[in-house]
């Protein structure tokens, strides 16, 4: 119980990483507020959660939006009178170079992957402080660091989220208020489903995939999530602008 009795707030909870997140953080003793552009679905996550023992409600928002991530951390404070931990997964990638990429597109995806991180901690720090301290921890991932094909924007938006949640470290240390992030590799995800259902060969992007990491396999959703239990829980009490790889080797080729 790992996290008993802490608010916790999941963006992009939905699905992969977010949702086993969530199951996770239930297990683990949390009080869980779940966010997604997808309120079904988040709805059946909140569910979930509830089956496992725990307090879940869901909250249906597209964190690009001002606004409605304003609205997010004023209902989970409305309803649970605090929040200790924000996990900001919520993001998404699309294909292309920088030639090939719409500005249209490329704005999208950086108004949901980095101002929507933005906007959370934004509203998330100031109510963490003014208790005495909280946890935030972002989701990057490895193309922060290492570059891949046909994938600027996600890898521009990955690189701006590693470097933020440095930043906002080093700026909330005196708050009582840890920041860190995961970067994980290939995850089998909703994400990676996408990319194979557009191939022209399944299987041979799938073996694509796998082979990026030095274990010849992608990673489950469950395997990140443990990582974000331990950057939320106490057990990480001397981490702040950590960023921890997840990613089976890919990064160490």
């Amino acid at each position: 119980m790992r996290l008993d009795g802490k608010v916790c707030l999941v963006t992009g909870g939905a699905s992969g990483i977010g949702r086993a997140t969530c199951e996770l953080f239930a297990r683990e003793g949390a009080v869980l507020a779940i966010a997604d552009k997808n309120g079904e679905a988040a709805a059946q996550t909140a569910d979930r959660c509830g089956a496992l023992g725990a307090q879940a409600f869901s909250i249906e928002v597209d964190v690009g939006d001002a606004a409605g991530v304003r609205r997010m951390i004023d209902e989970t404070v409305a309803r649970y009178d605090r929040l200790d931990v924000l996990v900001n997964n919520a993001g998404y990638g699309i294909p292309g170079s920088v030639v090939e990429t719409g500005e249209d597109d490329w704005n999208a995806l950086m108004a949901v992957n980095v101002n929507g991180v933005f906007l959370a901690c934004k509203h998330a720090i100031p109510l963490m402080a003014k208790r005495g301290g909280g946890v935030i921890v972002n989701v990057a991932s490895v193309v922060a660091s290492v570059g891949i094909r046909n994938r600027a924007a996600y890898c521009a938006s990955k690189g701006a989220v590693a470097a933020l949640t440095r930043a906002m470290a080093l700026d909330h240390v005196d708050d009582g208020i840890r920041i860190n992030a995961v970067a994980p590799g290939t995850i089998e995800s909703p994400y990676f489903d996408a990319i194979l259902s557009s191939s022209r060969d399944t299987e041979a992007t799938r073996r694509g995939l796998r082979e990026r990491q030095a274990m010849r396999r992608m990673g489950r959703p469950e395997e990140v999530a443990l990582g974000i239990a331990y950057l939320a829980s106490d057990e990480s009490s001397f981490c702040t602008g950590t960023i921890l790889t997840i990613d089976g080797g890919m990064t160490a080729q």
